[in-house]
């Protein structure tokens, strides 16, 4: 099914397919056309990422870390209740209507949770579309039956190991779009490279590359830089569209994409900056929003025990978080597409002309 919504404060047409889980966004339209300038935000998010796990069984094994995996959300070492179905129940009601679809995740597999059915029944019931990523431990045949009956798409992380292909297998052979979510970093990125020149991935439905972000376990030294011929080769590689499985970035990878133009022409129209405040926010199990999952510190934080979901995308600190893009890199002429990158990590920011002239 199609939804199309009109966002009347800002002025734009956004169209989401419940089946394939394609979207799409127009321009500013004016007097009844559309501009082709890119709206800045919407009136409220189109994505909510809810993190209703507070504690990870995958991470106390640590089995993450001996994947190369550092969690951002501290899995291994911090255990936390998951989000009570009520509470997520009052997240899904302030959503009908508004959004389309919502990603389950947090510190931990969501289909490890108590209540996972119920969860995923609650969001059909108010017509919002779940998704979840999963490391595949655990991930039972009743699981997967029941993700076949709710979910729009799972993700397994990759995590290179036998119940990660286990999880892939089965999931597809369900019939449910299965993605791979593969963290890109210092440790992983020769893994990546020589998979993609080798065509060497399942057969999925996209692979997709998630920039490693210094947050909770995750190191500074496994940041990638734009000094290393690795990084290069990564990324002229992911522009290729020769592969047997699609490829996709997370929009923390876009200044990247500009600096590694394959020198050919990119429909910038096709992909996206980062869009925490402006599309996209974060939940966690504790009901404090965020514009960013990676906002650990939760510097930007709303406690939604005493607000609404509109009054946190309202709110100061969300504004605080949208003024970084605004202001960022003033005389770059990618300003309007990239927004200067991340504004929590100015690290993991790969872009070239950024290094040395400009800063958040």
């Amino acid at each position: 099914m199609i939804r199309k919504r009109v966002d009347k404060k800002y002025k734009f047409v956004s169209v989401f397919d419940t089946s394939s889980g394609a979207y799409v966004r127009s321009g500013i339209i004016k007097d009844g056309k559309d501009t082709g300038e890119d709206p800045f935000m919407a009136s409220f998010p189109h994505l909510i990422d809810i993190g209703i796990m507070g504690h990870c069984i995958h991470g106390k094994t640590g089995l993450c870390s001996k994947a190369g995996i550092e969690c951002y959300q501290s899995g291994q070492h911090i255990h936390e209740d998951n989000m009570t179905v009520e509470n997520f129940k009052k997240i899904i009601e302030q959503c009908k209507d508004k959004v389309d679809q919502v990603a389950l995740g947090g510190r931990g597999d969501p289909d490890q949770h108590e209540n996972f059915e119920e969860i995923l029944k609650l969001c059909r019931e108010n017509n919002i579309v779940p998704n979840y990523t999963t490391s595949g431990l655990g991930l039972t045949k009743d699981k997967i039956e029941i993700s076949k009956k709710y979910c729009g798409a799972v993700a397994v992380s990759w995590y290179r190991s036998k119940y990660t292909l286990d999880a892939i297998n089965n999931l597809l052979e369900a019939g449910i779009k299965t993605n791979i979510h593969y963290v890109i970093s210092n440790r992983t990125i020769d893994e990546a490279i020589e998979r993609l020149e080798n065509n060497d991935f399942p057969n999925v439905n996209a692979v997709i590359f998630l920039l490693h972000k210094p947050a909770g376990q995750g190191a500074k030294g496994n940041v990638l830089r734009l000094d290393d011929e690795r990084v290069t080769k990564f990324y002229k590689l992911v522009q290729n569209n020769n592969y047997k499985f699609g490829v996709g970035i997370d929009t923390c990878n876009f200044p990247a994409i500009v600096t590694f133009n394959n020198e050919k022409e990119i429909d910038f129209d096709s992909i996206d900056t980062c869009e925490g405040a402006r599309y996209s926010c974060y939940i966690g199990n504790d009901l404090i929003m965020t514009p960013c999952s990676f906002d650990v510190k939760k510097k930007y934080g709303i406690d939604l025990n005493n607000n609404t979901i509109e009054q946190g995308w309202e709110s100061k600190q969300f504004e605080e978080f949208r003024s970084i893009f605004k202001n960022a890199c003033p005389k770059c002429n990618y300003q309007k597409l990239c927004l200067g990158g991340c504004p929590l990590y100015k690290e993991i920011v790969l872009c070239k002309k950024r290094v040395n002239e400009y800063d958040i």
